[in-house]
């Protein structure tokens, strides 16, 4: 049953996942170690460092992707998603977040 829907960090889904005691959350909760690469509240203080920067054309469902990827150069903030337009200073901006946290 789906009762939210919101783009959310692999981080973020992690801490919903570990908060159920259930075995078919075992799959996802076994991806979700995997692959988060942030703890719970690095992801939420990159999130609000993200959003304070006010890139409009910065959908939420973008910024969760550079939680979860972490991106390290330009080419990987243009891989974030197709129709992601940023001129160089924003491109600038996001990068000095995300190496941060690597």
């Amino acid at each position: 049953m789906i009762i939210d829907e919101k783009p959310m960090s692999m981080a973020e889904a992690k801490k919903i996942v570990d908060s159920t005691e259930k075995e078919e959350v075992e799959e996802t909760s076994a991806y979700l170690k995997k692959f988060t690469k942030l703890k719970v509240e690095e992801a939420e203080e990159m999130r609000k460092e993200l959003e304070a920067l006010e890139i409009i054309q910065l959908r939420p469902e973008q910024l969760v992707k550079i939680i979860d990827t972490l991106p390290q150069t330009v080419t990987d903030v243009n891989k974030i998603s197709p129709e992601l337009s940023l001129n160089e200073d924003e491109t600038k901006k996001i990068l000095e977040i995300t190496k941060k946290y690597k």
